[in-house]
């Protein structure tokens, strides 16, 4: 297990730069293996020497490059697959680890939520446009997202401007209606916030 100050989605893309001792273990344990582990959200405390609060939910996540650097540290991408619970954790004995189980979604997409994501979409290029002509450093407005809602959603999560804590709760919604539900919340607290800034007023807070 790889616990980490951000969020990482089903789909999404994860760089990393592995230095600790007890992370180098993991990552030879890995490569000589499936190259899967998990990700979960630092709830609590730092990435570096243990001890943090750790999510129970989190995203299974598949190696597909390592390098090594000179000085030791590696640099890695990892790909996001499929979400899971955390149902036990173990010793951090010699690195993290935890027995998981995947969750899927409670319900899969119905026609109102096929309907409610193109629309989601839209909004969330709309509000990255604007943030963009404010100087924020989001991600561009001609993004590229899945077709069908389940795993859009996820993608629009990671795209979109909100902190880990909005983020994780994305993660953790049970089924797409619910996903989206709270993606279209997010989005008007967002929109709202541009246009007080818009009008003179200053930046809100995210978490």
């Amino acid at each position: 297990m790889f616990p980490l100050g951000t969020v990482l989605f089903p789909s999404g893309l994860l760089p990393l730069q592995v230095f600790e001792p007890r992370y180098r273990a993991m990552l030879a344990d890995l490569l000589a293996g499936k190259r899967r582990f998990g990700v979960v959200l630092i709830e609590r405390g730092s990435e570096v020497g243990g001890g943090e609060v750790r999510s129970g939910i989190g995203t299974l996540a598949r190696i597909v490059e390592a390098r090594p650097a000179v000085d030791g540290r590696w640099s890695v991408a990892a790909v996001g697959l499929r979400r899971i619970r955390v149902h036990r954790w173990l010793p951090d004995d010699p690195y993290p680890r935890a027995e998981v189980e995947y969750m899927p979604d409670t319900t899969p997409a119905g026609p109102a939520d096929t309907e409610a994501y193109p629309e989601l979409v839209g909004r969330l290029r709309r509000v990255l446009a604007r943030l963009s002509e404010l100087g924020e450093p989001v991600a561009p407005s001609t993004f590229e997202a899945a077709e069908e809602p389940a795993l859009g959603s996820y993608q629009l999560a990671a795209l979109g401007p909100f902190g880990s804590y909005d983020r994780q709760r994305v993660l953790e919604a049970t089924s797409v209606a619910s996903r989206l539900a709270l993606l279209a919340r997010l989005l008007a607290e967002v929109s709202e916030d541009v246009d007080r800034r818009l009008a003179g007023g200053g930046p809100g807070q995210r978490r």
